[in-house]
Parts: structure tokens; C-alpha cells; sequence
């Protein structure tokens, strides 16, 4: 298979614990303060400074910073690529991908892509933006004898993926172009956008159109088409795709199973 994009975040070496310090009057727990500032940067969905975390949750730097040494140690933060910013950590990345499969929730949100696929007649999977990459929740395959197998955890890159594109494009316009500035955008065929330029403008499409195509960008041969799956706020939290061979499916064979895409993402809307 491709080799994945890298996530550029990693953890690395930070400073001695800062001393303990009596809890502060209304801020609650250890624990507490903890899940707020892990709350704070999943929602945030970007990096943020030891500064911006402390003024946003109400804490003094001292109390902010003994927080992050200990989220840091455990892995449910990492240091971002500027060493000054914060952001989730593999051991937070695991709990939400193990929460977002749990029990009758992932079995209606795996109904719900069977039913597609058995509408679409092609492969279907579920996914999600994990770092700089994309994380496969799910997926249900077509009875074909002829496709492409990613185990539900692989990991595919933003670049030249569907999905990947459609999370960027989701992306407020400054986030995107500083992640599309670090990415190694590798060629993986001969369609592969390799160009930050090529890749803003590719977003700006997708941004107006509302969904996303692969043509040909990740594997020579397989297309894919990929729309939004936003939760009750409207944020974009997933992304349902389909993707065959073109000996099977053109890209514009593709396009076609857009609206079914679209109410499948609707009813997964409750399922987040």
C-alpha cells in the first residue's frame, strides 16, 4: 500500500513538573480542569499556547502549565510542531476512536453504510480527520471481487484522498493553509495534486461544491467521491465516501450516487 502522510504533531521532551499548588477557589478538580482544557482543544481543533489555554479556562500559567506536563507524560497531549502550542495527543486520539465505536452507536452508524452500500452497489466507509491524516471508522464492502481493502484504523493521507480534501476544505481558510504549508504532499500517481497552490484552489472547489472526488490522486485506477457528515452544530466531524475501481465506476458514474451519500450523512448526524 502508499505510505501514509506523517502527522507533523509529536510529543517531545518538556520541563520538570511545576511545583503543586493549592486548587483555585471555583476552578474545580485536577480532574476537572484537566477535561476542560482537553475539551477546550478538541473543539478548538487547533493547536493553542500555554498562554491561550490558561486565559480561555480561567487559570493561572503555573496551574495551566502542571496540567500540560501531566497530559503530556500520559499522551493525551502533544506538542505541536512550533514547540510553544499544544495540541491532542495519541492516548486522546484512541479514546475518540474507541468512543466513536462503541457498542449500539457503531453498530446503527454501520446499518446506516450497509444500507448505502447496498444502494450504491460499491464500497462505502466512514472516516475522520486525525492529525494530519485520515482515520477509516468504518466501512462495508461491495461483493465484488475486484477492490481496495483498508482495515477499519488505517490511516490514508489529506492530500489525495477524498476524504482528506473534503477535511481540509472544511477547514476556517487560515488553519488549512498553514496545515497545507507542512504537508508532504508525496506524488502517489500521476494525478496527485503535489502543489500548495494546486491544492488551495482544489479546496476552494470543494468548499462551494460540498463534496470531494478522488480522481485517481491515491491510487492509479480507483475513484472515489466523499460529502460531509456534520453534527448537531453543523461542524463537519466525518466524512462518507465511495469508491470503486474505474474498470466498474467512472468518475462520473461517481457523482451520481452523491444525493444517496448526502442522506446517509444526514442520518448519521445523530450518531456522532
Amino acid at each position: 500500500m502508499p505510505r501514509s502522510a506523517r502527522t507533523p504533531a509529536a510529543a517531545i521532551a518538556v520541563p520538570s513538573p511545576a511545583p503543586a499548588v493549592a486548587d483555585e477557589p471555583g476552578s474545580g478538580s485536577s480532574a476537572e480542569r484537566s477535561l476542560r482544557l482537553l475539551a477546550l482543544l478538541a473543539n478548538e481543533g487547533r493547536a493553542l499556547t500555554l498562554a491561550e489555554l490558561a486565559a480561555q479556562l480561567g487559570l493561572p500559567k503555573g496551574t495551566a502549565h502542571r496540567i500540560c506536563t501531566q497530559l503530556l507524560a500520559t499522551g493525551f497531549l502533544a506538542r505541536d510542531v512550533d514547540e510553544r502550542s499544544f495540541s491532542v495527543g495519541p492516548a486522546l486520539r484512541k479514546l475518540a476512536f474507541d468512543t466513536l465505536n462503541h457498542g449500539v452507536v457503531r453498530g446503527l452508524r454501520h446499518e446506516v453504510l450497509s444500507e448505502l452500500v447496498r444502494q450504491v452497489g460499491e464500497t462505502c466507509n466512514l472516516t475522520t480527520l486525525d492529525g494530519a491524516q485520515v482515520l477509516y471508522l468504518d466501512r462495508v464492502e461491495a461483493q465484488w471481487p475486484l477492490r481496495l481493502t483498508l482495515d477499519v484504523g488505517s490511516h490514508v493521507p489529506l492530500h489525495c484522498t477524498a476524504s482528506g480534501k473534503l477535511f481540509l476544505a472544511s477547514m476556517p481558510k487560515k488553519e488549512r493553509d498553514a496545515l497545507i504549508d507542512r504537508l508532504p504532499l508525496a506524488r502517489m500517481t500521476a494525478n496527485t495534486l503535489t502543489t500548495a497552490a494546486a491544492l488551495h484552489a482544489e479546496c476552494e472547489d470543494i468548499a462551494k461544491g460540498g463534496y470531494s472526488c478522488d480522481r485517481e490522486e491515491f491510487i492509479a485506477g480507483l475513484v472515489a467521491v466523499a460529502v460531509p457528515v456534520r453534527d448537531a452544530a453543523g461542524a463537519v466531524r466525518a466524512a462518507l465516501a465511495v469508491h470503486a475501481p474505474t474498470a466498474r465506476m467512472s468518475m462520473e458514474d461517481a457523482l451520481k450516487r452523491i444525493d444517496a451519500l448526502k442522506a446517509a450523512a444526514g442520518k448519521m448526524t445523530g450518531l456522532l
